[in-house]
C-alpha cells in the first residue's frame, strides 16, 4: 500500500550497491561451475563481465542464454534472480529462485529466504511459510536466520490478520491536496483545519531529479481541502521533508539533510547527514530555520519528528552509523527544559523499538498514544503500522498491529491520527489516486483509537489599548499540577491555540513582560463531538490600581488551608513580583454570603493572609504585600445561584 518516502531518493544508489556486491560475490565462485557445457559457461562468464561493467541488458541476455543452454546450471539463475529482484521484477525473480531451489536448495542457501520474502510481498503467505521453513533448514548464517524467524512470525500473523480484517474505507483528500506527484507525511493542527504534508516535486537540478518540499492546505467550509500552497520561506532548492507542526500551527520541526559542511543546503549547516530544524510562523511569515543542535542532533541520522501537544516533547527517528545501517532506526524522545533547550534524547523501550527498523512516529495530541511503523514486529511483511499506549509508570505498552487491510504486504507508514482520535490520515499508492502516493483519510477501528482532545482558541491583547500581545500561554492539569500544554500567542495577531485531553480540569495562565498575568480555570468536556473553547485574554499593564483575579487559588471548604492545586498560580505570582522588583500588592480575600457576616469576614482575612504567607516564604519582602479581607461585602455576581456564589469566592491582587 504505502511506501517509505524518507529514504526513497536513496534507493537507486542502495540497489546499485547491493547488486554490485552480489555480482562480486558470484564472480568469486570457483572456476569449476555446476555446468560442464562450455557454451553455457562462456555465456555465463560474458554475463558476469557485463554485470561488472553495469551493462544490465547485456548481462540479462547472456545469463538467460546460459540458463537456456543448461537446465541444471545454477549460477546464471542466481545472478538473474538477484538482478530481477533488485529491478523490482518480482515474478521473474521468484521464477528463477524456484529454479535454483529445484536444482539444489543447499547450493545457494539465501535463495530460499529471498524467494520467501518476495512471496510475502506478493501476499502469498502459504508459499512463503513453506520457503521460510526450507531456509531455516538449509541456511545457517546468523543474520539471515534472524530474517527467517521474523518471516515465519509474519506469515503466522498475516494468516490470522487476513482471516479477521478490520474496517478500512480510505477516502482520497482530493485535488486540492493530491497531484500526480507523491504526497506523504501528513500533519494537522489541533483544530483540524490546517494540513501540512511533504510533496516530492520534480527538480532537474537535484542529483536525483526530484526533491521534497512542504505544502499547506486549509479546510474549506464544506469540509474539503483547499488548494495546497508551498511554504516558500521554509522550502529551499534543496531537500526538506518529514515535518511536524505544533497544535497551533506556529512552529514546524522538520528534517533537512545538509551535511556537516553545509554543502547540501546554502545557509544551513548540520551536525550529521540529516538533522532536525525548527522554524516559527509570525503572522504569515516563517522564520529562517535553525538547527536544533546537540544533543538532539548528532553525527548520526535524525529524521521524521513528531511534536507533542504540550509543545515541549519531541519524538523522532535516529539511525546509527550516519544512516548507513538502515536496519538500526529507532524512536527517541526529548523534552524541552525551562532553559529553552532540549534535553538528552532517550531511546524508547523494547515494546516499541526492535532490532528492525522503526519509522514514521506520531505522538497523538492526547500525549499517551503512539503510532509508528516497524518491520521488526510481526506483521504482513515490510513495515506495518502499530499503536502503543503509555502506561501509568511512563513506559510504553506492547505494540498492537493495526491489522489488515490497513497494513499490507508492502511498506505501510506515514500515518497521522487527528485530534478526535478516530479519523486518521495516511499516504498510500493504492490504485485510483491522482498518481504515485496520495493522502487519504479513514476511520480507525475502535481498538486503535486515541483519546479525543479538545482545544482552546484565544487572542491575547493589551486590556487598555486592545493591541495584540505576544504572551506565554500555559495550561496545567489541576489534579497533578503538571504542565499539560503551552504555546506562544502570535505577536502580530495575539492568537493562540492549545490542545488538551478531555475530561479534565485545567488552570490557564497567560503572561507577558510588563503585564499582570491572566488567570482562569477550565473543565474540558468529555464528549465525542468537537470540543472548542474560545477565549479573549486581556492583559493589564503593571500599573497602580490594576487588579487580577486569581482563579486558580483553592482552599479547603470553610478553611484557609491552601490546596496543592494552588501552587501553580502562586508560583506565577511569586515570579511576577520577582520580575517587577518595586511592585507592591494587596491580596484581597472575598466570600459568598453563605454563613454569618462575621464568619465570612474572618475567613476572607485568613485566606488573604495564607496567600501573603506563601509569598513571604518564597522570598518576597513583607513590606511589598498587604493582606485584607472583604468578606461578602464586594460581590461580583448574584449569590442566588451556585455559579454566582463561585464567582464571589475569589482572591484578588491589586497593584498598589
Amino acid at each position: 500500500m504505502a511506501r517509505q518516502p524518507a529514504t526513497r531518493m536513496l534507493w537507486p544508489l542502495v540497489a546499485m550497491a547491493v547488486l554490485l556486491l552480489s555480482a562480486a560475490g558470484a564472480t568469486a565462485q570457483p572456476v569449476r561451475y555446476t555446468s560442464t557445457n562450455n557454451r553455457a559457461v562462456k555465456q555465463y562468464e560474458n554475463g558476469a563481465e557485463c554485470m561488472r561493467l553495469r551493462k544490465w541488458d547485456c548481462a540479462e541476455t547472456e545469463l538467460n542464454k546460459a540458463a537456456a543452454s543448461d537446465a541444471g546450471f545454477i549460477e546464471p539463475r542466481i545472478y538473474l534472480a538477484e538482478m530481477y529482484e533488485q529491478r523490482g521484477m518480482s515474478a521473474e525473480a521468484m521464477a528463477r529462485y524456484k529454479e535454483v531451489l529445484a536444482i539444489d536448495p543447499r547450493f545457494f542457501p539465501p535463495a530460499a529466504l529471498h524467494l520467501a520474502e518476495l512471496e510475502v510481498a506478493a501476499g502469498d503467505y502459504d508459499a512463503a511459510r513453506e520457503h521460510f521453513g526450507l531456509a531455516k533448514e538449509v541456511d545457517q548464517d546468523p543474520e539471515r536466520r534472524k530474517r527467517i524467524a521474523q518471516g515465519l512470525a509474519n506469515c503466522e500473523f498475516a494468516v490470522q490478520a487476513l482471516a479477521n480484517p478490520v474496517p478500512f474505507d480510505p477516502v482520497n483528500l482530493g485535488p486540492g491536496v493530491n497531484t500526480k506527484a507523491a504526497e506523504y507525511f501528513p500533519c494537522i493542527t489541533g483544530d483540524d483545519s490546517t494540513l501540512m504534508f511533504t510533496r516530492l516535486v520534480d527538480d532537474p537540478s537535484s542529483p536525483y531529479g526530484k526533491q521534497e518540499d512542504f505544502y499547506v492546505s486549509h479546510k474549506k467550509a464544506d469540509g474539503s481541502w483547499g488548494a495546497a500552497m508551498p511554504i516558500n520561506s521554509v522550502n529551499t532548492p534543496d531537500n526538506e521533508g518529514a515535518g511536524t507542526l505544533t497544535p497551533d500551527g506556529r512552529f514546524i520541526v522538520f528534517t533537512k539533510c545538509v551535511g556537516v559542511d553545509g554543502t547540501y543546503g546554502k545557509g544551513y549547516k548540520g551536525l550529521g547527514s540529516c538533522d532536525l530544524f525548527i522554524s516559527r510562523r509570525i503572522g504569515d511569515v516563517w522564520t529562517h530555520p535553525e538547527n536544533l543542535g546537540s544533543p538532539v542532533n548528532t553525527r548520526e541520522w535524525e529524521s521524521q519528528p513528531s511534536m507533542g501537544s504540550d509543545g515541549r516533547t519531541l519524538y523522532f527517528i535516529r539511525a546509527n552509523k550516519s544512516g548507513k545501517d538502515w536496519k538500526s532506526m529507532d524512536i527517541y524522545v526529548t523534552k524541552l527544559g525551562d532553559d529553552g533547550s532540549f534535553g538528552k534524547p532517550e531511546r524508547l523501550g523494547h515494546n516499541v523499538n526492535t532490532a528492525g527498523q522503526e519509522q514514521s512516529v506520531q505522538i497523538h495530541p492526547d500525549g499517551k498514544t503512539l503510532y509508528f511503523s516497524s518491520d521488526g514486529l510481526p506483521g504482513l511483511g515490510g513495515a506495518d503500522i502499530f499503536v502503543s499506549r503509555m502506561q501509568p509508570d511512563g513506559s510504553w505498552g506492547k505494540a498492537v498491529n493495526l491489522g489488515s487491510p490497513i497494513n499490507s504486504p508492502g511498506e505501510d507508514n506515514s500515518v497521522l491520527v487527528g485530534p478526535d482520535g478516530r479519523l486518521a490520515y495516511i499516504g498510500s499508492d493504492r490504485p485510483g489516486g491522482f498518481g504515485d502516493m496520495d493522502l487519504y483519510r479513514f476511520e480507525l477501528p475502535e481498538f486503535a483509537r486515541a483519546t479525543p482532545v479538545g482545544y482552546i482558541r484565544g487572542k491575547v491583547t493589551d486590556a487598555v489599548t486592545g493591541k495584540p500581545v505576544e504572551a506565554d500561554v500555559e495550561l496545567f492539569d489541576l489534579a497533578s499540577g503538571t504542565l499539560a500544554t503551552a504555546a506562544y500567542s502570535d505577536p502580530g495577531s495575539g492568537e493562540f491555540l492549545v490542545c488538551l485531553p478531555r475530561g479534565k480540569e485545567y488552570a490557564l495562565n497567560a503572561s507577558a513582560q510588563g503585564y499582570l498575568f491572566f488567570s482562569r480555570n477550565y473543565s474540558v468536556a468529555q464528549s465525542d463531538g468537537p470540543s472548542q473553547t474560545d477565549l479573549d485574554v486581556g492583559l493589564k499593564p503593571v500599573t497602580a490600581g490594576e487588579k487580577i483575579e486569581l482563579r486558580n487559588i483553592f482552599f479547603e471548604t470553610g478553611s484557609a488551608a491552601l490546596l496543592p492545586a494552588s501552587t501553580v498560580e502562586l508560583d506565577k505570582l511569586v515570579k511576577l513580583m520577582a520580575t517587577n522588583a518595586t511592585m507592591r500588592i494587596e491580596v484581597g480575600g472575598h466570600t459568598d454570603d453563605v454563613g454569618s457576616d462575621a464568619d465570612n469576614q474572618k475567613l476572607s482575612e485568613q485566606r488573604a493572609n495564607a496567600v501573603r504567607t506563601f509569598l513571604l516564604e518564597h522570598g518576597i519582602a513583607a513590606e511589598r504585600v498587604v493582606a485584607k479581607g472583604y468578606g461578602e461585602s464586594k460581590p461580583v455576581a448574584g449569590n442566588d445561584t451556585d455559579e454566582g456564589r463561585a464567582k464571589n469566592r475569589r482572591t484578588e491582587v491589586t497593584v498598589l
